[in-house]
C-alpha cells in the first residue's frame, strides 16, 4: 500500500475476472498478466470487470467482517479464544488502534477499485468504440462502483482523499458525498434496467441499482425528500419485488433474484473462484456435525439473538442465525460446535466450507429500499407512508403492524427493524454512527464506545507512513 492511488500501469494488471462476455462472473485468481498474454489485446469490457473483481478478493471474506459487524452488537467475534483473527479480538472490543490490519486492508482494497475504476473509464473513453450506448453502459458501470467504494470509504473515515485530485489531501465528507452523488446521478442516465440484461450479463450495475444506492447516500446525509423521491422511485419501478420466503433470500435459487439490487458475485458458469473464503470464515467451527471445518469466525451475539427473541421474530431469527445442534434447510446436521451460533447468511450448501465458494454477498436489495422509504418519510412528516412501508416489512415475516404513532417512537421502531431485516448484511456499524445510538447500543453489548474517537476509523498506520501529511482522525 505504497499509494493509494493506481497507476497507468494497472491498465495491463486489471485482468483479474474472465475475458469473455459468457464468463463475466468466473474470476480468475491471478493477479497479473502472464508472459504468454503479453500480446492480448485488453478490451474497456475487461478493464470494467476487474472493478467487479475486487469484491472476491480475501478482503471481503475476513476484514470486511471485522470493520462492518464484528465491532458492532450484532456480532461477536467467534472462533476459539485463543485465535485472536489477526485483530478481530481488538475490533470486537473496540480497543483496536491504527495498527489493525483490517482497517488497512479494505482501504487498500476500496482504493485499488476506485482507481480500476477511473483507468477504466479512461480507457474505454479512449479505446474507440462505435457503439456509444455499450460505450455508456461501460463507462456507467465504473462510475457506479467508483461511488460504491467511495461510500464505504466516506462512512468510515470521513473526509478522504478523492483520488482523481489528490493522494493525500483529505477532503471534507461533505465533498466526497458530492462526488459520489454526481457519479450516480451521471450513471442513471447511462445504465440500462435489471430486466434489460441478457442472463449472461445478470449481476452488473443496473439503473435501479443505481437510483437505490443514491437513496441510501441520501439517507446518510438526513437528506429526507432525495432519499424518499430516489426510494420511490425503485419501488414503483416494476423491476423488483419482495421475496416472500425471507429466509430463502441467501439460498443459491434466490441470487440475483426479484428482491435483488446489487450483489457482489461469487459464481461463473461454474463454481470458480468465488469470493474467496467468505463462507469458510463463518462457517461452523469444531463439533461432530456435516459441518465442522469452518473457521467460526462473525458469530451472532447474545444481544442480536434477543432482539429476535423479544421481537417474537422467529423466521428473520432463523434466516439469520445457525444453531448449535441444529439441522439445515439443506438437511446438513450442526453438531456440538465449538460457538452455540453462527452466521446463516454466509452459509452455502454447495460448496460449504470450500476457500472458493460459491456465495454470493447481497449488498442492496428492496427491502431495504422499504426502510430507507420509510425512514425519509418518516422524517418529512408522512407518517402514513412510513407505516405502510415499516409493516409491509414486518408482514413479510408474519409480526404484527408497529403500534408507534408519534414521529419520534416511529423513528426508533424503523432503526430497529433495520437491525432486524438486514443483519449480517454489513452496515450495522455504520448505522449506529449515523443514528447516534452507538454509544448506548455499545454500552449495552458490553462495548465501550469513546465519543469523539470510535465514530470514525482512524486512517491506516502505513498510510500515514507513505503519505506523511495526510492528517490521522480524532482520538487515533
Amino acid at each position: 500500500m505504497k499509494k493509494i492511488y493506481i497507476s497507468l500501469l494497472m491498465g495491463a494488471l486489471l485482468y483479474t475476472t474472465g475475458c469473455n462476455d459468457s464468463d463475466f462472473l468466473d474470476v480468475k485468481s491471478r493477479e497479473s498478466v502472464e508472459a504468454e498474454d503479453s500480446e492480448e489485446v485488453f478490451t474497456p469490457e475487461m478493464f470494467v470487470n476487474g472493478i467487479y473483481g475486487m469484491f472476491t478478493k480475501w478482503d471481503y471474506a475476513f476484514a470486511y467482517l471485522g470493520i462492518t459487524e464484528i465491532m458492532s452488537d450484532n456480532a461477536d467475534k467467534g472462533s476459539s479464544p485463543t485465535d485472536t483473527g489477526t485483530d478481530k479480538d481488538v475490533l470486537d472490543n473496540l480497543t483496536f488502534t491504527s495498527f489493525a490490519g483490517s482497517f488497512g486492508s479494505m482501504w487498500a482494497n476500496w482504493y485499488t477499485a476506485i482507481g480500476r475504476a477511473t483507468q477504466a473509464m479512461k480507457y474505454t473513453e479512449e479505446y474507440g468504440l462505435t457503439d456509444n450506448a455499450y460505450k455508456n453502459r461501460l463507462i456507467g458501470e465504473a462510475k457506479f462502483l467508483r461511488a460504491l467504494n467511495y461510500f464505504f470509504l466516506v462512512r468510515g473515515w470521513g473526509a478522504v482523499p478523492i483520488q482523481e485530485y489528490s493522494l493525500e489531501e483529505r477532503v471534507p465528507a461533505s465533498e466526497v458525498y458530492a462526488y459520489i452523488e454526481q457519479d450516480l446521478l451521471d450513471v442513471i442516465e447511462v445504465l440500462p434496467v435489471k430486466s434489460e440484461y441478457e442472463s449472461k450479463d445478470l449481476g452488473r450495475a443496473t439503473k435501479g441499482a443505481a437510483q437505490a444506492l443514491l437513496s441510501k447516500v441520501y439517507l446518510y446525509q438526513e437528506k429526507w425528500q432525495e432519499a424518499y423521491a430516489y426510494a420511490n422511485t425503485v419501488l414503483t419501478s416494476g423491476q423488483y419485488s419482495l421475496y416472500p420466503d425471507y429466509e430463502a433470500l441467501w439460498r443459491v435459487e434466490t441470487e440475483n433474484g426479484v428482491e435483488s439490487i446489487f450483489e457482489f458475485q461469487g459464481r461463473g458458469e461454474e463454481i470458480a473462484h468465488g469470493i474467496q473464503q467468505y463462507s469458510e470464515t463463518q462457517a461452523p467451527r469444531g463439533g461432530d456435525g456435516d459441518l465442522s471445518y469452518g473457521w467460526g469466525f462473525n458469530v451472532p451475539s447474545d444481544n442480536l439473538l434477543q432482539a429476535y427473541l423479544d421481537e417474537g421474530d422467529e423466521i428473520r431469527m432463523n434466516g439469520t442465525i445457525i444453531f448449535r445442534n441444529s439441522t439445515l434447510y439443506d438437511g446438513r446436521r450442526v453438531g456440538a460446535t465449538e460457538n452455540p451460533m453462527y452466521n446463516m447468511k454466509a452459509y452455502s450448501s454447495a460448496t460449504q466450507t470450500a476457500a472458493d465458494g460459491d456465495k454470493n454477498i447481497r449488498y442492496l436489495r428492496l427491502g431495504e429500499v422499504y426502510l430507507i422509504r420509510a425512514e425519509a418519510a418518516n422524517e418529512l412528516g408522512n407518517t402514513s407512508q412510513a407505516v405502510s412501508d415499516l409493516n409491509t416489512i414486518r408482514a413479510r415475516v408474519n409480526l404484527d403492524p408497529a403500534t408507534a404513532s408519534s414521529q419520534a417512537d416511529l423513528r426508533k421502531a424503523i432503526w430497529h427493524e433495520r437491525r432486524l431485516e438486514l443483519a449480517f448484511e454489513h452496515d450495522r456499524w455504520f448505522d449506529l454512527i449515523r443514528t447516534g445510538e452507538a454509544p448506548e447500543a455499545m454500552q449495552k453489548d458490553g462495548k465501550n464506545f469513546i465519543v469523539g474517537k470510535h465514530e470514525l476509523f482512524p486512517i491506516p498506520y502505513q498510510q500515514l507512513l507513505d503519505t506523511p501529511g495526510m492528517e490521522q482522525n480524532p482520538g487515533w
